[in-house]
């Protein structure tokens, strides 16, 4: 069940809100929605989603009560996070990793195929999270399964983050506290959520499918950069536009989920980008692995092997194929350049031009994201850079319609108009929805309704998570 559906907008959210205000028993309202919604489309990983709650329940009570014996805390620490890690590697990863093992050593070994669960790497880094943070003292561990289950389970952020850790939520999964200008607060979020995902992502996810999808020989430079560009404001607004839905739902429960994205094309340098491009990821990747690598404290060479060793992980955790490792090494070699001196260039150059050059970057690397394999890549990269057999063969004015123009422009205006400030991360009603809430609220049912039409009437509306 997508967010962005008839079915969840019209039947699930409503009938789901009336109970969850109406009947005293929050979290197990709560729990029973968010298995609902993940059975809708996956019911035979529903024991796999409560396995993993009952692992990290109980190997969190056991870090609870080995806390004075840190050998022993270590052992069940250590344990804990295999058994996350083993789950995810071998849904995930298991035909991805016997194939290079075939190609690298002729192993002949069996390729499993493995329907991948849907939100499996999210809630994985999550339970991740939890145990360590027991672990270091930084959260008291859950006693009462009903309520960590809840926290599991919560579906607005299970299968398409933010990754929400325990210690976030953990005093609202108690007590929350529910008002009506949260709850408008949080349906505006909603609502400008739905329009990203829906009037801007869906739009320009046509053209970008099927630029992508068409022969690269055949695209001029042009016709090929326009489709990347398609791509580029579709990924941010179809995550953006989730993460802002997850949020709002969130501040509907009476739950503060963590920010996610922050205007990201904004950025005047890559280091700056990943500050505030998928914020719960990359802050995750900091603290449970960057930082107890070393992190910057261990001179510069170990430093530029943390950062691409993580970035290699962080590419291989959006999904189980080669192009994610060279996207995430991409991202991770342009960071160590960073690292060596080119953010202090980029800082003196006028901004329009390091936030042009950023955006340069990031671009390209999508071109490893999106492409279907490696040839699929280079082939498109030779079409951006002009190299095609036959130009002439997808004309650009042929290949994007005046509402896919208006999209893409209204798209880019708002993606990198600068924000003027750094990214800073927040929690409870957002102010910015507070102020005004009331003059916006026609805009927001506006929005809604839009949206709604155009879902009725079967506008494309591709789900990008499946493959995380």
């Amino acid at each position: 069940m997508l967010f962005s559906s008839i079915i969840f907008l019209f039947f699930f959210l409503p009938v789901f809100l009336s109970l969850y205000y109406l009947l005293p028993w929050k979290n197990a309202v709560l729990l029973i929605g968010s298995l609902v919604f993940y059975g809708w489309a996956e019911p035979r990983f529903l024991p796999l989603l409560l396995l993993s709650a009952a692992l990290n329940y109980g190997v969190g009570l056991a870090l609870a009560s080995t806390a004075a014996h840190r050998r022993r805390a270590r052992i069940w620490l250590t344990a804990g996070v295999s058994a996350n890690l083993g789950l995810l590697i071998w849904f995930k990863y298991a035909g991805f990793l016997a194939e290079a093992i075939n190609s690298a050593l002729a192993a002949g070994l069996p390729v499993p195929h493995i329907t991948l669960p849907l939100g499996i790497s999210f809630f994985t880094f999550q339970g991740i999270s939890y145990l360590v943070d027991v672990y270091r003292g930084e959260v008291a561990a859950q006693s009462s399964f009903l309520r960590f289950a809840t926290y599991k389970a919560l579906f607005p952020q299970l299968i398409a983050g933010p990754i929400v850790r325990y210690r976030q939520v953990a005093d609202e999964m108690g007590k929350r506290v529910l008002s009506n200008e949260r709850l408008l607060a949080g349906f505006q979020l909603f609502a400008l959520g739905l329009a990203q995902k829906v009037l801007i992502a869906n739009t320009l996810a046509f053209p970008a499918d099927r630029l992508f999808g068409a022969d690269h020989a055949e695209l001029s430079a042009l016709t090929a950069w326009l489709g990347l560009l398609c791509y580029t404001l579709q990924i941010y607004y179809d995550f953006a536009g989730y993460s802002n839905m997850a949020i709002g739902l969130g501040h509907m429960l009476g739950l503060s989920f963590p920010p996610n994205f922050d205007r990201p094309y904004s950025a005047r340098s890559l280091t700056e980008f990943w500050q505030r491009w998928h914020i719960s990821l990359s802050s995750w990747f900091r603290d449970y692995l960057y930082i107890p690598l070393g992190g910057n404290r261990r001179g510069p060479v170990r430093t530029w092997f943390n950062l691409g060793l993580v970035f290699l992980l962080c590419g291989l955790w959006h999904g189980a194929a080669w192009t994610f490792v060279v996207w995430g090494a991409w991202h991770g070699a342009w960071l160590i350049v960073e690292r060596m001196g080119l953010r202090k260039l980029l800082d003196r150059l006028p901004w329009p031009l390091a936030q042009a050059w950023t955006l340069a970057v990031a671009m390209l690397g999508w071109v490893w994201f999106r492409a279907a394999d490696m040839d699929a890549a280079l082939s498109y990269f030779a079409a951006l850079a002009g190299g095609s057999a036959n130009p002439s063969g997808h004309p650009w004015q042929a290949e994007i319609a005046s509402l896919e123009l208006v999209a893409l422009a209204v798209g880019l205006a708002f993606a990198v108009m600068p924000t003027g400030r750094a990214p800073v991360a927040s929690s409870g009603t957002p102010p910015a929805l507070m102020a005004g809430r009331w003059a916006r609220l026609p805009l927001a049912v506006a929005c809604v309704a839009l949206c709604a039409c155009s879902l009725a009437g079967g506008t494309y509306n591709p789900f990008l998570y499946y493959r995380f």
